[in-house]
């Protein structure tokens, strides 16, 4: 009679043999931990705007009140990083696909923007040009919206929309008769011409150009608007933006390549999990 074997034969792999790599696992955790952590941020900083803040210009000039963003944005991060810290750190095939499957939708998404964005040019500047618009109407209601301009038109050396005669359709640079604002026919100081030397501001500089012609005024003041200036920025940066673009890029493919290895990787452990286990129940399978 032939002899039973004493145990089962030797698998392909030995008992303590894992298909999954503790380098692909822990660096898709702690890859997601830290933009889990970024997320947190994001939330904690758009919760104190929000209540800290009035909201009213902000909502005026843009679609959307940039601490609502903010948050909302913070919230899909953290869930989404979430499921890829557990799903790593557990093993989870269901928490990796989802989050592997939300990481390609927001991937495609941003595509999506940015080619429209590309072939619809002339429907983004015109959006750009009615945001600035509404901005420099709304110039004194919001201390930040007042900073940022201020800092806009200094960096690119503008002033207003389309020209220095935009600021007209602000309620205090207004240059109606009877309008009893002191900034009267004025423009912000952060349109005034400034010397290589000068050391102390002159935040009346703007006082009455609107009244002068573009020649007169060009001798104290940027009579340029800011959109043109901020396309011609556009177009002499692409490369920097392609840039930006792409860092974000990568962060999202990574985590996705990261997933679908890990993903994998799983998948073989159960499939030599469960052979070992057919092996040990009948030693001649």
């Amino acid at each position: 009679m032939p002899r039973r074997l004493a145990g089962p034969p030797a698998g392909p792999h030995g008992e303590d043999f894992s298909f999954v790599s503790p380098l692909v696992k822990y660096l898709l955790f702690f890859f997601n931990l830290l933009f889990w952590m970024i997320s947190m941020v994001m939330v904690a900083v758009g919760i104190y705007a929000r209540l800290m803040k009035h909201a009213e210009a902000a909502m005026a000039c843009l679609a959307v009140d940039p601490a609502i963003l903010l948050i909302v944005v913070g919230v899909l991060m953290f869930l989404i990083t979430f499921c890829g810290c557990i799903g790593s750190l557990r093993e989870n095939i269901c928490l990796l696909q989802t989050f592997s499957i939300c990481l390609t939708i927001v991937f495609l998404l941003q595509l999506a923007a940015g080619v429209l964005g590309f072939v619809f040019s002339d429907k983004a500047r015109g959006k750009v040009s009615e945001i600035i618009n509404n901005a420099v109407v709304h110039y004194r209601d919001d201390l930040d919206l007042q900073n940022l301009i201020d800092y806009g038109q200094k960096e690119f050396s503008c002033c207003g929309g389309i020209s220095y005669k935009d600021w007209s359709q602000n309620m205090y640079f207004n240059c109606t008769a009877d309008n009893p604002s002191r900034e009267r026919c004025s423009v912000p100081y952060s349109c005034c011409l400034r010397a290589a030397d000068q050391a102390v501001i002159n935040t009346m500089c703007g006082q009455g150009m609107q009244a002068m012609n573009y020649l007169e005024a060009g001798e104290f003041i940027y009579t340029n608007g800011c959109i043109d200036k901020l396309v011609n920025w556009i177009h002499s940066n692409l490369f920097l933006l392609g840039g930006i673009a792409l860092g974000l890029a990568i962060p999202q493919l990574v985590g996705i390549l990261l997933s679908q290895i890990l993903v994998n990787q799983i998948k073989d452990q159960i499939k030599l999990q469960a052979y070992n286990q057919q092996h040990r129940a009948d030693p001649w399978y």
